[in-house]
């Protein structure tokens, strides 16, 4: 597929207004594509040209609704939340995006198009140190990760079953880690790290309590820099393997916290809750699918990052806190 092929086609984006979903559809629109974008809230910003459209992805009538006529789908519509929240909502972790991933590929299938990505995530792995897109299934998903990685693993199954028995093959696969950024969830109840502790150093917690002793080690992954990589999968990388999209650093908890707290310029006493859930000890996706068959590497440093996070945050903090999640509907 070459990279203009995009130009003039009608292409749906589930999640299209969240956190990747967002930067995704901006780089569609330059690439002169008619994009559809859903979600469960109004955009922050809208783009000029997008067709807005509010609605439930668990419903299958509204999601072959949406297919009709559509030449490319990004299915990006997710429930993401913190380790603690995944655990206390087992079902909203595996019941919902398990509905939304069957429903739309389901109705893109019979539909007729061309193109279809599905993001999984790198909690579909068996516990590991470094994530190998091949050894995903040598054991069962981390218990911390257990029902959104069944939910996301079922969905990378379905295309396996649609490959074998429909001959569907464009289709790609996306594993990325953690990503944050702009109009991220930043509420703290149930928010990923990156964005919480944002939210909270701004709001002034002094102690700043966080979970575990700090030594957890992460791999981050910046909002614009996923959007771009996930428009890289589907143009050059649409065969039903799975790759994974990170940066292939790891970065502790502690490292993070310090860089917020640098950023910012707060100056809280940080206590460590040794006591809270923090999932794997050390989680690194490795990247050599990704440049090798998508030429990918993040633009953004982790302190680049999260300086542009701060900064929008600060400058959208209202706005911020009305985004509407899984948890919040």
């Amino acid at each position: 597929m070459s990279e203009g092929a995009h130009r003039g086609k009608q292409v749906l984006v589930t999640g299209g207004t969240g956190l990747i979903g967002s930067h995704l559809v901006k780089l569609l629109l330059e690439k002169g594509a008619r994009v559809r974008a859903i979600s469960l809230h109004p955009p922050m910003v809208e783009h000029l040209g997008v067709e807005y459209v509010q609605g439930d992805l668990m419903d299958r009538t509204f999601c072959a609704e949406m297919v009709r006529g559509t030449q490319e789908v990004f299915h990006l519509a997710a429930v993401r939340g913190s380790v603690g929240i995944g655990l206390k909502c087992a079902a909203d972790f595996f019941v919902k995006p398990l509905l939304m991933n069957t429903h739309m590929m389901e109705e893109a299938r019979k539909a007729g198009v061309e193109r279809y990505l599905f993001t999984s995530s790198v909690c579909v792995y068996a516990p590991a140190e470094v994530f190998v897109e091949d050894r995903a299934w040598d054991g069962p998903p981390d218990p911390s990760d257990a029902y959104a990685g069944w939910a996301k693993r079922m969905g990378e199954m379905q295309v396996a079953a649609y490959r074998e028995q429909y001959g569907w093959e464009k289709v790609a696969i996306v594993r990325p880690v953690n990503v944050y950024g702009p109009g991220d969830n930043f509420d703290p109840r149930t928010a990923q790290v990156i964005p919480a502790l944002i939210a909270r150093v701004h709001r002034g917690d002094d102690p700043l309590k966080v979970w575990g002793d700090g030594s957890a080690v992460r791999d981050f992954l910046y909002a614009e820099d996923a959007g771009r990589g996930i428009l890289l999968a589907m143009e050059r990388y649409a065969c039903g393997v799975p790759v994974n999209l990170g940066s292939g650093t790891g970065y502790s908890i502690r490292e993070v916290v310090e860089t917020i707290l640098d950023v910012t310029g707060a100056t809280p006493r940080v206590e460590w809750d040794t006591s809270k859930p923090t999932g794997e000890q050390y989680r690194v996706a490795d990247v050599t699918r990704a440049r090798k068959e998508l030429a990918f590497e993040p633009k953004f440093t982790l302190r680049e990052g999260i300086a542009e996070t701060v900064k929008w945050y600060r400058r959208n903090i209202d706005r911020a806190h009305l985004k509407k999640t899984a948890f919040s509907l």
